[in-house]
């Protein structure tokens, strides 16, 4: 079943405000849901954030490798999460999406889910000419898998459910600043690089265009009437 779905891009917006709103829209689904049987509308934001680094909640604050004074240096933030997933850094130049769907009203699975997210941005990146795929064992986008040491993460993937309603999303790194990355071990990982579309491309990629060829592959991978 296809699921009616408002699309919303925020633009630049702040972290604990999107969270904040996310909340809110999952708490409407999730009523709604539960007293009509199903929502009447899902949705799926995106924006890019300022300077963030966030924590899900199985992850180690030790991960994050910059303390209080070295984020002020770098206009940063840090905030603990209730998502999946370690540590990760969103920041301008990245496509964050935040779907706030009814997995049951869409026939997924968690595990469809997570799937479906990595495929959506596996076929962007495929328009592009970047070769990717997923690394058994981990959650994300991912290049060369098979060459250690090249191994190295294009977008990351942190979710949350709740009576079967998603929230939080992917972060994927268009023309990102990967230096910020080197405050932290991404994702957890010690032995594994981070890369963008900017720095596989060699320039700067348009990306409200990039986002219209994702919005319409998520479409397809997550079941989505978009309006």
């Amino acid at each position: 079943m296809k699921l009616l779905t408002h699309v919303k891009d925020l633009q630049n917006s702040d972290y604990k405000q999107t969270w904040d709103l996310q909340e809110n829209l999952h708490e409407k689904v999730v009523f709604e849901k539960e007293s009509f049987g199903s929502a009447k509308i899902n949705y799926l934001l995106f924006c890019e954030h300022p300077h963030v680094y966030t924590l899900g909640k199985s992850g180690e604050v030790n991960n994050l490798l910059a303390n209080n004074q070295v984020l002020k240096e770098i206009n940063a933030v840090f905030y603990k999460t209730n998502r999946g997933g370690d540590i990760t850094y969103h920041g301008p130049g990245q496509i964050v999406g935040y779907p706030i769907i009814d997995l049951e009203a869409a026939g997924l699975g968690i595990k469809k889910y997570v799937w479906a997210l990595e495929e959506s941005v596996i076929q962007t990146l495929k328009d592009f000419g970047i070769l990717s795929e997923r690394l058994e064992g981990a959650t994300g986008v991912w290049l060369d898998v098979n060459i250690p040491g090249k191994t190295r993460k294009i977008c990351a993937i942190g979710v949350r459910t709740s009576k079967f309603v998603t929230m939080h999303g992917f972060a994927f790194n268009v023309n990102t600043d990967l230096k910020y990355f080197s405050y932290i071990n991404p994702c957890g990982f010690i032995d594994k690089g981070v890369t963008s579309m900017k720095e596989e491309l060699g320039e700067n990629q348009q990306i409200d265009e990039i986002k219209e060829i994702l919005k319409k592959n998520l479409a397809i991978n997550l079941n989505l009437d978009i309006h």
